[in-house]
């Protein structure tokens, strides 16, 4: 997917996916109850950010991010904070609104 370029009379800026990528795991990180990222692909065991993906354009971000939960916490609140997170961080980082953030849990693990 090609980088997200915003185009304005005093010029255009150009701001790359794996940054915003980043920056979604990062802030997923932080979460309570949030033990990881899921990853979906082998280079997603490369790259910090392999569970998440960044869609859309200038008009509105969708995130796509796959998290791993601590067990037995209720699974819609953590989503929920997550989702509330992301999209916060994302509009005071890029500046971009956010359309959507789809939280999928793949697995829960019960942390020592």
């Amino acid at each position: 997917m090609p980088d997200l370029t915003i185009v304005s009379p005093r010029g255009a800026v150009t701001i790359g996916r794996d940054l915003l990528a980043e920056v979604v795991a990062e802030e997923a990180a932080r979460c309570y109850g949030v033990v990881g990222l899921a990853r979906r692909s082998r280079v997603g065991r490369l790259l910090r950010r392999g569970g998440v993906r960044v869609g859309g354009d200038g008009d509105g971000l969708r995130v796509e991010l796959h998290v791993i939960v601590e067990y037995g916490l209720n699974l819609a609140e953590v989503a929920a904070t997550v989702r509330s997170r992301i999209a916060y961080e994302l509009e005071r980082v890029s500046g971009l609104p956010v359309a959507s953030v789809e939280v999928v849990v793949d697995d829960v693990r019960v942390t020592v």
